[in-house]
């Protein structure tokens, strides 16, 4: 008879599977944002299950060269990463916004070749990502001890705070620190610091300045799988508030700022139109091409990002790059 290995413990801080919180949050960010007179709405409401599914075919498309320049970064690099993370013995390996770990695996499977002493703490808001990431890792490499958290990234780090009291290794990758605004980057990158102890470390991903087309149609591909996930938002905020957008009078635009190295995204609205959200208690007006913001991609050059973390309490130590030297995973020191 086969013995079942038993899956991961997974902590729950507060999250429902599909990554939303309970619906009366999700009501009042729609309708506070939407309330605006330059309208939004939070990227972070993006990753329902149809969202993440989407996003993963996003990370394969041809023009979409974020995803591939940091698994290169990983691949190229793995053996120093992991030579430096193991030099003072045990630590936890903190994985923020964790996904599916297609990059950080590459990684595991270096700590575990070099006997490196370590647990893995993958984060991600989505429950059933983290259940599959489990289960995944459980097949792949069942020598790794693996506790997941479900939760926002403040949350899990009071919890590991109070839970886990080694040495830590954080790591934020795939350039979700461009999602922020310059000051709102700043007050993360703050508390995160708040969190952490000298000897601790941050490896954090982040996509530099290039070629302004090469950015523009890593947000704009030509298939539209970009568009339908932008737009599946709104088919998000019919089905969970009972709202009425007629998803087909909103088109995705996306445009790039090089003064201000920024990615910026938009639903539009091709007619005047009145939607109403029912489980917000809001009805909202749309003029004819109004603009509804949805995300930020900030891109940087290395000597920003090394001031970013200097205010924020961290020193660069190493910068690893891909080939092309448009993508870098830059380790930090805690000071």
């Amino acid at each position: 008879m086969d013995l079942i290995t038993p899956l991961a413990p997974m902590i729950e801080l507060g999250r429902q599977n599909d990554g939303s919180t309970d619906s009366s949050a999700f009501a009042r960010d729609v309708a506070q944002g939407l309330g605006q007179k330059q309208k939004t709405l939070p990227s972070r409401y993006f990753y329902d299950g149809t969202g993440s599914r989407l996003f993963q075919k996003i990370m394969e498309l041809p023009e979409y060269y974020l995803t591939r320049s940091e698994i290169e970064v990983f691949e190229q690099n793995k053996y120093e990463m992991a030579r430096q993370f193991s030099g003072g013995g045990f630590f936890h390996l903190i994985d923020l916004g964790a996904g599916d770990a297609l990059k950080t695996k590459i990684l595991l499977k270096e700590l575990s070749s070099q006997q490196s002493n370590f647990d893995y703490v993958p984060v991600d808001i989505s429950g059933e990502a983290m259940k599959q990431l489990s289960e995944s890792l459980q097949q792949e490499l069942p020598q790794v001890a693996v506790e997941a958290v479900v939760g926002e990234y403040f949350q899990a780090l009071e919890w590991l705070q109070e839970n886990k009291s080694g040495r830590k290794v954080l790591l934020f990758l795939g350039s979700n620190i461009g999602n922020f605004e310059t000051e709102e980057s700043i007050d993360f990158l703050q508390s995160i610091r708040s969190y952490l102890k000298p000897g601790d470390r941050l490896l954090m991903g982040v996509d530099l300045r290039k070629n302004p087309d090469t950015i523009l149609k890593a947000y704009d591909d030509a298939a539209g799988v970009t568009a339908a996930f932008n737009l599946n938002l709104l088919h998000r905020i019919n089905r969970e508030l009972d709202a009425d957008f007629n998803v087909d009078q909103f088109c995705h635009h996306a445009i790039y700022n090089p003064l201000e190295g920024v990615m910026r995204s938009f639903i539009i609205s091709k007619v005047a139109q009145d939607v109403h959200i029912r489980k917000a208690n809001v009805r909202v007006h749309f003029d004819a091409w109004e603009a509804i913001h949805t995300e930020n991609s900030y891109k940087y050059s290395l000597p920003q990002v090394a001031e970013l973390g200097q205010k924020c309490g961290f020193a660069a130590e190493t910068v690893f790059y891909d080939s092309r030297q448009g993508f870098a995973d830059i380790l930090f020191s805690v000071r």
